[in-house]
């Protein structure tokens, strides 16, 4: 597994509770939520560098 960079992130509480309860619906930790959104939103972009994310882990708990 690579290595994982701790960073702080401050969140509206609103936004907060509906990424949280979407990651819930998704099997996911809040964590892998967000996550999972942001590579999947820098690979719609094409933003997302060659070998920059792990498949098994973006398509984790998807239903």
């Amino acid at each position: 597994m690579s290595e994982r960079k701790p960073f702080l992130l401050r969140l509206d509480p609103a936004l907060f509770d509906a990424l949280q309860k979407w990651a819930a619906d998704d099997l996911r930790s809040l964590n892998g939520q967000i996550e999972f959104l942001l590579r999947r939103s820098l690979q719609g972009e094409g933003r997302l560098p060659r070998g920059g994310g792990s498949p098994s882990a973006a398509g984790r708990g998807k239903k």
